[in-house]
């Protein structure tokens, strides 16, 4: 329950992503620089908060044993993931990147054969948690589809696209990066090592900004470090916190990640108070009501479980 809560706090953490980066681009701000200067922001409070906490040399120490895997895992988890979100929002609205953005939900779960359990073997797909994943991605799809007729077939798909991939990438690069360090680093040495591990990648895409729209607008660089701070730190790491807290269970892993949807809640409200965007009504009502019931039934079926594991052990 803890980690649920968790999960959606950093929910509305991570809606702040959504709603700067489509201001930014119809602003007239560059998607690579919204990118790019997120992450450099980034750097400089988990340095801070790294070494104030003592674990700064620790981490470099880990990091040298297995640099490559440090750094493909990263650029999948961090690059790959917020790189396609930001050129997504150039073509399509909040609601519409935030909405495709849920399809991680059960992204996760699928790649759960990808990783394997203590005794070597591979994880198998939770079929329940699954079933319930659906429901919330049924929500999404319905608040979808009252506003899918103001966009084009293109629009839709370019907006949509870059999404789906970034959906994949980032429970994969998170999950990929918990196996790979297992207990030797805490979530805000993992957030920073995966900072500096694809900080060329950003500095890259930075430059390529710079030459081909020039540097950034005063506005650009206020809203990329409010972004930073609020979902590059802050969001960041409480999700990190909750997946990692029940990283050995995948359908808890898997009800964590789908307080993500909760995100699509936030952007709705913030687009409404923000960009003066119009609330959903009708089918799009209904949508917010099968999220509701999605993550209340994720709450219900991690209390059966976890009495399941008391049972068992007391047994």
């Amino acid at each position: 329950m803890k980690a649920l809560l968790i999960g959606i706090l950093s929910s509305m953490f991570f809606a702040v992503t959504f709603i700067l980066n489509r201001s930014m681009e119809v602003g007239g701000g560059s998607w690579l620089w919204s990118a790019s200067l997120r992450f450099i922001f980034m750097l400089p409070f988990l340095l801070l908060i790294v070494w104030m906490r003592g674990n700064l040399w620790s981490l470099l120490i880990e990091m040298r044993k297995q640099p490559l895997e440090w750094f493909k895992w990263s650029v999948v988890g961090f690059v790959l993931f917020y790189g396609p979100l930001t050129y997504a929002a150039a073509y399509g609205p909040g609601w519409l990147v935030a909405g495709t953005w849920q399809f991680t939900i059960v992204a996760g779960l699928l790649l759960a054969p990808l990783f394997l359990k203590s005794d070597g073997s591979r994880h198998s797909i939770q079929s329940r948690a699954l079933l319930i994943s659906c429901i919330i991605l049924a929500g999404v799809i319905l608040i979808q589809v009252q506003q899918a007729d103001q966009l084009s077939a293109t629009a839709l798909l370019i907006g949509a696209l870059p999404v789906v991939i970034a959906a994949f990438c980032y429970p994969l690069g998170n999950r990929k990066m918990m196996e790979l360090c297992g207990d030797r680093v805490d979530t805000f040495q993992r957030i920073l090592g995966m900072t500096l591990a694809s900080l060329p990648v950003w500095v890259i895409l930075g430059g390529i900004g710079l030459i081909q729209a020039g540097p950034p607008s005063s506005g650009q660089l206020i809203q990329t470090f409010i972004v930073a701070v609020s979902s590059g730190v802050i969001a960041t790491t409480l999700f990190f916190i909750a997946t990692n807290s029940v990283r050995y269970d995948q359908g808890k892993l898997a009800a964590v990640e789908a307080t993500q949807a909760t995100q699509v809640l936030f952007v709705i409200a913030g687009e409404a108070v923000l960009l003066s965007s119009p609330l959903p009504s009708g089918v799009a009502s209904i949508g917010i009501g099968f999220i509701v019931v999605g993550i209340v039934v994720h709450t219900m079926n991690m209390r059966v479980a976890g009495r399941r594991v008391v049972a068992v052990k007391s047994g």
